[in-house]
């Protein structure tokens, strides 16, 4: 990748771009949630310091979100404006398809729908408000918070995950109850079917 010093800059979430076509909104109602109860008005401009967004520019000069969908997502439905970016490349300078082979090259940018189904690089919304929520990716979410396997640095890991919980039960399951729906989601992860995934932690030891 191009790389450059990073640069930091407050950029309106409005204009940020995301790098995926999806998100889990059940994530992003959690950290709505928590925005509202946990940081106190005077403590916002403090939390939006500490976290910043990174991003890449690309073509017009645009900011392109490469991690933290969720928070902006979250923020932008709160009605914050502004945000801190931290650019870490500049990739203003090539064509939009050169742009997004670069990122894809580089497993920057997810170009799969909410039914985990490989799209063209037009796909990709314009703004993180136009992103399609992915209920597995909010149930692959709360599994790792849960234990179910552990963060790791894979790119997109959490889709990973979400696509082999996709392929196991329906979407009606985790929409009508997804407490239940994450107790079976424990249960699979801990399966040797889960072995290939990012994180896995391998079936419970035998007492």
């Amino acid at each position: 990748m191009i790389s450059k010093e990073p640069a930091l800059e407050a950029v309106a979430i409005a204009d940020l771009r995301p790098t995926q076509i999806s998100l889990g909104m059940r994530e992003v109602r959690e950290k709505r949630d928590q925005w509202r109860k946990r940081v106190k008005a005077a403590d916002r401009p403090a939390f939006l310091s500490r976290h910043m967004i990174p991003t890449v520019l690309g073509p017009k000069q645009r900011h392109y979100i490469l991690d933290h969908h969720h928070l902006v997502r979250a923020l932008l439905d709160e009605g914050v404006e502004k945000i801190m970016v931290d650019m870490t490349a500049d990739l203003s300078g090539l064509s939009d398809y050169s742009f997004w082979v670069v990122l894809d090259n580089r497993s920057l940018c997810h170009p799969y729908d909410n039914e985990g189904r490989r799209q063209d690089f037009d796909a990709i919304p314009k703004s993180v408000a136009k992103m399609e929520d992915d209920p597995f990716r909010s149930l692959a979410g709360e599994l790792r918070r849960a234990g179910g396997y552990a963060k790791d640095p894979t790119p997109f890991a959490e889709f990973l995950w979400a696509d082999f919980l996709r392929n196991r039960m329906k979407v009606s399951t985790v929409d009508k109850d997804f407490a239940d729906a994450l107790v079976r989601a424990l249960g699979l992860a801990k399966s040797q079917e889960a072995s290939y995934l990012p994180g896995w932690c391998g079936p419970d030891p035998i007492d």
